[in-house]
């Protein structure tokens, strides 16, 4: 019996142990530089005609069921955002693409949008194209 209990207490204290080492990481959170925010401005005043915009789970969203009374961005001006370093997507109701902030603040935008979005490497958002198919049936930019 005495082995039965010593074998007991030592998978308890081993438990103990082993969660302890993957607990005080998850406590510990993320570094400093990830939950650091950074101020991004987001330019979509050139789209036209006038739309909304959103940043899932950052701005309100676009898809409000009354157009006139959403709080949904408007591309009729300029808008600040404080986002932490990751990745995230731009979405009108007719053009979307995925952007990153990187640890210094800087935004990341993948080179087949530079016909349509501006801004790599700064901290500025410029959006130009209105749609991915305009009515032509010509797109604002084209894939190189």
């Amino acid at each position: 019996m005495p082995k039965v209990t010593r074998y007991m207490i030592l998978c308890l204290v081993g438990g103990l142990l082993g969660s302890a080492a993957v607990i005080s990481p998850v406590v510990a959170g993320q570094p400093a530089a990830y939950t650091q925010e950074h101020t991004i401005t987001i330019d979509a005043t050139t789209i036209n005609p006038q739309t909304w915009w959103q940043v899932p789970g950052v701005t309100p969203s676009i898809y409000g069921s009354d157009p006139e009374s959403m709080d949904a961005y408007r591309t009729t001006e300029l808008r600040v955002l404080k986002l932490k370093p990751g990745k995230y997507k731009f979405v009108s109701f007719t053009f979307d693409f995925p952007f990153a902030v990187n640890m210094e603040g800087k935004l990341e935008i993948a080179q087949s949008f530079d016909q349509c979005v501006e801004g790599r490497g700064t901290q500025t958002l410029i959006v130009r194209c209105s749609r991915t198919f305009p009515y032509s049936g010509q797109r604002d930019y084209q894939y190189q």
